[in-house]
């Protein structure tokens, strides 16, 4: 069944409006994957406060050569059944979980995305999925740290211990 034009123009204006407030935006190719399949990806990002979005290319298209022009002729050919996925908080967790997908899911494949600016390439937007978060990096960081200090008191321990140890021989 056709698109009205009321329900095209809505269509157009809810793209308009995630596109605006969109940190990343990445696009992949389902063609083949299953339906549960489809709605579970969309349950995990839905969580992360990303949105999947299906849309016509051609309303995409719309949208896009308004937004940005660069952004409208790289989205322009990509191929397949596109959805896009629209990451509204965090620029990363959408790439990791659309990324982890796609490992469990060969039927998703990942087409390019929007990210700072600029369209990347599908091997850009893995590099970035394989980042890690920045909760393992502040743990990286406070792990770092903290090591000098940590050798330190073991190393002051360890005389102490080694005094002990010799007092107690000498006793026996």
């Amino acid at each position: 069944m056709a698109l009205t034009r009321e329900q095209k123009e809505k269509i157009i204006e809810d793209l308009k409006e995630k596109v605006e407030k969109q940190k990343i935006t990445i696009f992949v190719n389902f063609s083949g994957l299953k339906v549960k399949d489809f709605f579970e990806l969309k349950k995990k990002l839905k969580s992360a406060n990303s949105q999947l979005k299906v849309a016509k290319k051609t309303l995409l298209n719309l949208v896009l050569k308004d937004y940005d022009s660069a952004f409208f002729q790289e989205a322009a050919k990509l191929r397949g059944e596109i959805a896009v996925i629209f990451g509204f908080e965090e620029e990363i967790l959408p790439a990791k979980i659309v990324h982890q997908f796609s490992l469990e899911n060969p039927k998703l494949k990942i087409l390019g995305g929007y990210f700072e600016g600029k369209f990347r390439e599908p091997d850009e937007i893995i590099t970035l999925a394989e980042l890690p978060s920045l909760n393992e990096l502040l743990a990286r960081l406070v792990k770092n740290i903290s090591a000098p200090i940590s050798n330190f008191v073991n190393i002051l321990g360890g005389n102490i211990k080694n005094l002990v140890y010799l007092l107690s021989t000498i006793k026996k």
